[in-house]
């Protein structure tokens, strides 16, 4: 049976190695160290520094494993050099029931080609200590390999600072929640349009990192033009939550990211992103491709400052 989920849909370079508490060992030749910041503390420590810049944090979005692994790769760490305050990273799953078209096809490519969950890791790691990475992962791929502590060690393994799981409604989320936080992961919730106050209300209350707003009714996909009612349910969810607000979903220029970015802490672009890299002629095209979508964006978003809240 599908679940109703909250989205609306059905269902620095250099890792210190630390002890199990956290710490550097106290054989480190530098003396000992403060543990490394929460994924919390890294993800609010990306969207104040954008805010200090007068501009959203801008999150780009892939799919581990897509076209290859090779090419993925070069997405990810050309996402680090161009200008990512964090990246959000699929895991290819086979039901992804919150994706459209391209990012469904993209999952389905990169599990073709043998992607997995560990692909998925492998690239948090190789930019964890550059960006904050928040994992878009489904609730089967947190439950089903140990369960929800034995991925929340997983990922705090290789640096990730969360993750977003569609399909895991708030009902159902509190045991995942409490993994997570035993190890400082934060589980990002997300808000759709068709979200009763009152319950976005309890969404935004129990939410760590971020709230993710779904910015339409549907799946992702690029869209012609935004919902004109998104600035109201963004200005409604700031109000409700203690922590920034991210816009994904339609998100497909660099003028829409300058838009949800006069309203929204954060704009989050996918399945432009993974387009670009699809149709790229191999690693180093793609690497160009998303780079410089990503620094237009980002100057878009700097641009648009007279319209950003302070609040």
């Amino acid at each position: 049976m599908t679940r109703q989920s909250d989205s609306g849909e059905g269902g620095a370079q250099g890792v210190i190695r630390r002890s199990d508490s956290g710490e550097a060992p106290s054989n480190d030749p530098l003396g000992p160290k403060l543990p490394a910041p929460s994924g919390a503390k890294r993800i609010a420590a990306a969207f104040q520094q954008a805010k200090e810049e007068g501009r959203a944090a801008l999150m780009p979005y892939m799919m581990a494993g897509y076209p290859d692994s090779e090419t993925s790769r070069a997405v990810a760490a050309a996402y680090a050099d161009s200008g990512a305050d964090l990246v959000e990273l699929g895991v290819p799953f086979s039901d992804p029931l919150a994706d459209g078209p391209t990012i469904h096809a993209a999952g389905t490519k990169a599990l073709e080609g043998g992607a997995t969950l560990e692909t998925a890791l492998e690239i948090c790691r190789e930019i964890s200590g550059r960006v904050p990475v928040v994992f878009m992962v489904y609730a089967n791929m947190v439950l089903a390999q140990g369960g929800a502590e034995a991925f929340a060690e997983r990922a705090l393994a290789v640096g990730a600072a969360g993750a977003i799981v569609p399909d895991l409604p708030l009902e159902e989320a509190e045991s995942v929640r409490e993994a997570f936080s035993a190890v400082g992961l934060a589980l990002v919730p997300l808000v759709a349009p068709t979200t009763p106050a009152e319950r976005r209300a309890r969404i935004c209350a129990a939410a760590q990192g971020f709230v993710y707003v779904v910015s339409t009714v549907g799946t992702t996909g690029e869209r012609d033009e935004l919902p004109p009612e998104l600035s109201d349910l963004v200005v409604a969810t700031r109000a409700d939550a203690e922590v920034p607000v991210a816009v994904g979903f339609g998100i497909g220029t660099p003028d829409q990211a300058a838009q949800v970015g006069a309203v929204a802490d954060g704009v989050i672009v996918g399945s432009r992103l993974v387009r670009a890299a699809g149709e790229a002629d191999g690693p180093i095209a793609a690497a160009r491709a998303v780079g410089a979508f990503l620094r237009d964006s980002r100057a878009a978003l700097a641009a648009e400052t007279g319209g950003r809240p302070n609040g």
